[in-house]
C-alpha cells in the first residue's frame, strides 16, 4: 500500500498575519484573515495585492462566494456566517452557524468555549459549511437558512474544503491530522487521501484547474503538488 504525501510549494506570502480560507476565482485568489479580519484578493503569479477591505467578523476561518458575486465568511468565534459585499465589504446579512460547539479535542476543558465552522463553498445555490466542532459538511439553503442535509466527515478537525473533478465529491482538508481525503457527499465514502508534511498545516483551500491550493496560518499560500488519482 502506497503513502501518498503531498510535496507543498509555496507560492506568495499572505498580506495578512493569519490567513484561514482561501477561495479560487478568475479574477484571482480570495483571502480570509483569522488575525485581523480582512479579506483580500490576490494576483494568481505575483501575490500582489488587487483589492483588500475590512469585515464585522470575528476571526473568521472560511470563505467563498455566491452566484451573484456575494462573499460568504465562516465568523468562527461568535459562531456566525456573514454575507459581505464584494467591493464595499458591507455587512448585507448574519446567520447562525449550523455546525457551533466545542470541538471534540477539547471538551474535556472545564472552561471550553463554543466555536463555529471554518471552510465554505457554494454550488447550485447552495452553501457548504465544514464544522470542526460537529465534524459535518452542512449543505444550507441560504434562502431558508436550513439545513437541506449534512456529510459526515473523517478525522476530528475539518477545515478546508474544495471541490473535486469527480462529481459530487469534495476535498477535505483536517488541520490536526495532516489529511487531505476526497469524499462523497451523499455517504461520506472516501475515494482518496494524502497526507502533508508535518511542516504543513492546511488551513484554508481551493481548487484551481485541478491543483490544490492551501494556506497555513502563519502566512504561506501555495499548492499541494501531489497524484490527483488514487494509486493504492
Amino acid at each position: 500500500m502506497t503513502n501518498k504525501i503531498a510535496c507543498p510549494i509555496q507560492t506568495m506570502i499572505s498580506p495578512g498575519p493569519k490567513p484561514n480560507g482561501l477561495q479560487a476565482t478568475k479574477e484571482g485568489l480570495w483571502v480570509i484573515d483569522q488575525g485581523n479580519s480582512r479579506v483580500y484578493l490576490l494576483n494568481w503569479i505575483s501575490g500582489d495585492v488587487i483589492t483588500e477591505f475590512q469585515t464585522e467578523t470575528d476571526r473568521p476561518s472560511g470563505i467563498t462566494i455566491d452566484d451573484e458575486g456575494n462573499i460568504w465568511i465562516a465568523s468562527t468565534y461568535n459562531c456566525k456566517i456573514y454575507k459581505v459585499d464584494r467591493n464595499s465589504g458591507k455587512t448585507l446579512d448574519i446567520f447562525e452557524s449550523p455546525g457551533s460547539g466545542i470541538n471534540a479535542t477539547r471538551e474535556h476543558y472545564n472552561d471550553a468555549n463554543k466555536t463555529g465552522d471554518h471552510g465554505l463553498e457554494w454550488m447550485d445555490g447552495k452553501l457548504y459549511v465544514a464544522s470542526p466542532p460537529s465534524q459535518y459538511i452542512h449543505v444550507i439553503s441560504p434562502t431558508k437558512w436550513s439545513e437541506i442535509s449534512r456529510t459526515k466527515v473523517p478525522g476530528f478537525r475539518v477545515h478546508g474544503i474544495a471541490w473535486a473533478e469527480e462529481k459530487g465529491t469534495m476535498w477535505v482538508a483536517d488541520t490536526a491530522m495532516g489529511v487531505v481525503s476526497r469524499i462523497r457527499l451523499s455517504d461520506s465514502r472516501v475515494y482518496d487521501a494524502f497526507r502533508v508534511p508535518v511542516s504543513v498545516e492546511v488551513h484554508g483551500m481551493t481548487i484551481k484547474d485541478n491543483i490544490l491550493w492551501y494556506c497555513d496560518d502563519r502566512r504561506p499560500i501555495g499548492t499541494l503538488n501531489v497524484d490527483m488519482k488514487p494509486d493504492f
